[in-house]
């Protein structure tokens, strides 16, 4: 019976909403990387907060329904940097992030490609490192800075400032990203020494 659950897991419902969140990139790419207009913007803004939803819905149903499986753990932060690093791309690509700012989204990027290496490396010696509560914090900041992002110009209207209160808040994610960057790097050196 257990390995009949075990093999089930790839199709439990928190692995199904981690695939609908990779998934969900190539879509708000395409959509704003064909459509420049305010009803593009909306529905990309839709498709990331969905994304983001699941990647909060995912976790909890799968612990609270006893699901965790190796490949839900391997796929989840996959979602989450593929989601982030396009979202970032078409940001530029449609001049919302430009000038200094791009500057934060280039710290973002290369601290989710450092701690991907990082763990990968720190896997090998059998290191876990656990995430913290400032991680976290830093996550929940640059979710809510690129969906303010996404709405921009189309926000505007509704909300006077949004873009600017956007690139604000993903500056504050790239300093909290410097800092829990940091805590990753500092990890794998002393283990790098230490064997």
């Amino acid at each position: 019976m257990d390995h009949i659950a075990q093999r089930s897991l790839p199709t439990s419902l928190p692995n199904i909403l981690t695939y609908g969140r990779i998934a969900a990139v190539p879509v708000l790419a395409g959509v704003l990387f064909f459509g420049m207009t305010d009803t593009a913007r909306w529905v990309a803004f839709a498709i990331f907060v969905a994304a983001c939803v699941t990647d909060w819905l995912d976790g909890y149903l799968a612990r609270m329904w006893e699901q965790q499986s190796t490949l839900g753990r391997m796929l989840d932060p996959i979602a989450d940097k593929l989601l982030v690093g396009a979202t970032l791309l078409m940001l530029v690509y449609t001049d919302t992030i430009g000038g200094w700012s791009i500057w934060a989204a280039i710290i973002i990027l290369s601290r989710e490609i450092l701690v991907s290496g990082l763990r990968e490396f720190l896997a090998e010696l059998n290191v876990k490192i656990h995430v913290t509560q400032l991680a976290k914090w830093k996550t929940a900041v640059q979710f809510v800075a690129l969906a303010m992002l996404l709405a921009g110009p189309a926000a505007e209207g509704l909300v006077p400032g949004t873009t600017t209160a956007g690139v604000t808040l993903l500056w504050v994610a790239a300093l909290l990203t410097l800092v829990t960057g940091y805590d990753y790097l500092k990890a794998g050196i002393r283990h790098a020494i230490g064997g």
